[in-house]
């Protein structure tokens, strides 16, 4: 489709040279000297109060979860609006938006304005109400436990919305294939008539029968013959599905047995039912209700979801930036001095994109020519699934949808 983008992002740092414009333009330089490997964005990241190593290494652990969580939570919200919008790919991706831009466009703003320059109006900004206040925290005391606490309550209300709307569905769904299928079993609400039925006889009684097409002129030559008692002329077909009628015919209580045996053998099925002119009112009632319900818990619902995805995937983006800060001065050291980059690689040329960076960071890891395509355990952090690179890496996977 037209070279489609990777809707994958790298976000990575590296040591400041001289100067952080230094480290970023050699990196814009090497990745875009032969042919663009990606498309590259500084990742400004404002410097907050380091407290002490053991406080780092800390964080980086509880950042590693928190990360994990917020991620598992947006594509949550995601996958859910998929599910509620029933609709294709582009309708779920048009809500998709995280402040108001999809989210390649979003991570293309940051160029302008970077993560923590502009919260969003809902969940961020109450937690962090005026940025001098966040960037003077000391890193042990940074609000990435209201990030969790604004995570969770997501979560915690997807979790209740999801299960209220989908009982709502279910049951409808439920009334709805009553209403379809088969003629032996569906509900025929709609269908019947108080006029197609003998009521309130102490002798006569309306059978309904089901009539295979193929069969039908031999119904009509044989119904009135196929037990005793059976009222002439008292058939008429009430309905027509595909394959069947719905016929029904009156005939004496005592005779009923005997004629439901013999209709048998003609593969007239005589559906088990009673008119009930109650019941079938309250099963259109319930439906409409049903109905009605839904499409009055649509609209807000969505809305909701376009809301918190947004809230959910900027809280993620303002983990993954604490996590490179973290990162990148328990691997640089003291004092903070490192430019966060954003890469979003062409597909074609990954494989080519990593060798540049290797070779433009492998002087920071002597080791790291031994594992560049291992996977190990960083000293310090839980994150044996986490990819080693000698530069600080984070991958930001922007498919968030598993599409049946």
């Amino acid at each position: 489709d037209k070279g489609r983008k990777m809707t994958e992002f790298w976000l990575i740092s590296a040591p400041g040279e001289k100067t952080c414009q230094q480290t970023w333009e050699k990196l814009h330089a090497a990745t875009t000297k032969h042919n663009n490997l990606s498309t590259n964005s500084k990742f400004n990241i404002p410097d907050l109060k380091v407290g002490t190593l053991d406080v780092l290494v800390g964080l980086s652990d509880e950042l590693a979860k928190l990360d994990a969580f917020v991620e598992s939570v947006v594509k949550k919200v995601a996958q859910y609006m998929a599910d509620v919008l029933e609709d294709s790919k582009d309708k779920v991706q048009e809500n998709l938006l995280a402040n108001g831009a999809g989210n390649e466009s979003f991570f293309i703003i940051m160029l302008i304005k970077p993560p923590f320059s502009n919260p969003s109006s809902g969940l961020l900004e109450q937690q962090w109400q005026a940025e001098h206040k966040f960037y003077s925290s000391s890193l042990d005391t940074v609000p990435f436990l209201f990030i969790f606490k604004g995570v969770n309550q997501i979560d915690n209300d997807l979790k209740a919305r999801a299960s209220a709307y989908n009982n709502l569905k279910g049951n409808l769904q439920n009334l709805e294939r009553k209403n379809a299928g088969s003629l032996l079993t569906r509900s025929l609400a709609d269908i019947v008539k108080k006029e197609d039925f003998v009521l309130d006889s102490e002798y006569l009684v309306t059978l309904l029968v089901i009539v295979p097409k193929l069969n039908y002129n031999d119904w009509v030559k044989q119904y009135e013959t196929l037990a005793e008692m059976v009222v002439p002329r008292s058939s008429n077909v009430l309905f027509e599905d595909q394959d069947s009628y719905l016929c029904n015919v009156t005939l004496f209580r005592k005779a009923v047995d005997d004629f439901k045996h013999k209709a048998r053998e003609y593969k007239f099925m005589v559906r088990d039912f009673q008119y009930n002119e109650e019941e079938m009112k309250a099963d259109k009632e319930e439906m409409n209700r049903l109905s009605t319900d839904k499409k009055k818990q649509f609209g807000p619902l969505v809305r909701w979801l376009k809301v918190n995805f947004s809230e959910a995937f900027i809280a993620w983006i303002h983990v993954k930036a604490l996590r490179v800060f973290v990162e990148s001065v328990l691997r640089y050291g003291l004092p903070v001095n490192f430019q966060a980059m954003l890469l979003q690689p062409n597909k074609k040329t990954m494989k080519k994109l990593r060798e540049v960076l290797y070779d433009l960071y492998k002087h920071l890891d002597s080791s790291a020519a031994a594992i560049i395509d291992a996977t190990m355990d960083i000293p310090g952090l839980n994150l044996s699934q986490q990819e080693y690179y000698p530069y600080v890496y984070y991958k930001i996977d922007c498919n968030l949808l598993e599409f049946k």
